[in-house]
């Protein structure tokens, strides 16, 4: 058995779906589905069972000497959650509960972390899993801080010579994007959000900068199509004898104007493109630059090039967002 802690969600759903693909039905969802319309994410696939988080570690007991693999992608991911216990509670109890019990029960567990681990950028963007190298990461969230406290309790527990799952990873996802995310609401990727603006003939509105060296809409950051980060997951469950802190992204960094830009070519439009002033409570905590260091991830086996932005934006928009039904 796989068991997919968020299941139901953006980069879950679409994991689940591309197991399906190879045939894999004996998949264990856990995750919660609230009154909206996050079933529609698994609405076209076949599981073994569906789990509510608060009975995960009794399942996993109950089901133990079946499960091989745990991916541990459910989480509180807004960065602007304000209640620091509830991403206490969420990120860091049940994801230490679970490497725990993978350790102890030797399944192999596979976790997401993020990229807001590194805060604004200045420390660099290096997947260095030594405890030194993430003592000098400073988050700029609590979301950011919850998933960076993870890496560094495994980097102590593996550093120190501590029982760990027989396989274990973690996954600083950059920015996602990609089908199955509309449940995600003001959380969702900017081609979700400019795709029926755009539709509608308004234009894309972007953030002014509020720093000399980077222009209006020039923010950069390190865009990944969703498949890509699904590419990395199977790619480690293919070979179990990889463990280690990984990024996740492409390598290369490109503008939010580039991504409208994208977005109007893949509809078929002319581009116009507005500016407004950020918002200040994010001003002190906005990443300006973000781009993953790959070579982790490259020496470790995997070959996968990473999709473009403009062929990942269209894939997105025509195959998906333009479509009567959207979903994976």
């Amino acid at each position: 058995m796989i068991v997919v802690t968020g299941g139901a969600g953006f980069i879950g759903s679409n994991l689940v779906a591309a197991l399906a693909a190879r045939g894999i039905t004996n998949v264990a969802v856990i995750d919660r589905f609230g009154d909206g319309e996050k079933w529609q994410n698994l609405a076209k696939r076949e599981l073994a069972t569906l789990v509510a988080p608060e009975n995960a570690l009794a399942f996993l007991d109950q089901h133990a000497a079946e499960i091989d693999v745990i991916f541990h992608l459910g989480a509180i991911s807004a960065t602007t959650e304000r209640d620091v216990d509830k991403i206490v509670a969420n990120n860091v109890a049940l994801t230490l509960d679970l490497w725990r019990w993978s350790s102890w029960r030797g399944a192999r567990l596979i976790y997401a972390s993020s990229a807001a681990t590194y805060g604004d950028g200045s420390a660099g963007f290096d997947d260095d899993g030594s405890p030194g190298a993430l003592a000098t990461l400073r988050p700029l969230n609590a979301y950011g801080w919850s998933k960076h406290l993870i890496d560094r309790r495994v980097a102590r527990v593996v550093t120190e010579g501590d029982i760990v799952p027989p396989q274990w990873a973690g996954l600083k996802f950059f920015n996602v994007y990609g089908p199955n995310e509309r449940h995600k609401d003001d959380m969702m990727s900017v081609v979700a959000k400019l795709h029926p603006k755009l539709k509608a003939g308004e234009p894309a509105r972007l953030f002014k900068s509020h720093r000399p060296e980077f222009e209006d809409g020039g923010q950069l950051r390190d865009f990944i199509f969703v498949d890509d980060c699904v590419a990395v997951m199977l790619w480690l469950y293919d070979n179990p004898q990889v463990s280690g802190l990984f990024n996740v992204g492409t390598g290369k960094a490109r503008s939010f104007k580039d991504l409208a830009l994208a977005t109007f070519a893949a509809l078929g439009l002319e581009p116009r493109v507005e500016y407004f002033d950020m918002p200040a409570e994010l001003q002190g905590k906005y990443q300006y630059f973000t781009e993953a260091r790959t070579e982790r991830l490259r020496a470790a086996g995997f070959e996968q090039p990473f999709t473009e932005l403009e062929e990942g934006v269209r894939r997105y928009v025509q195959d998906f967002l333009s479509q009567p039904d959207p979903y994976r």
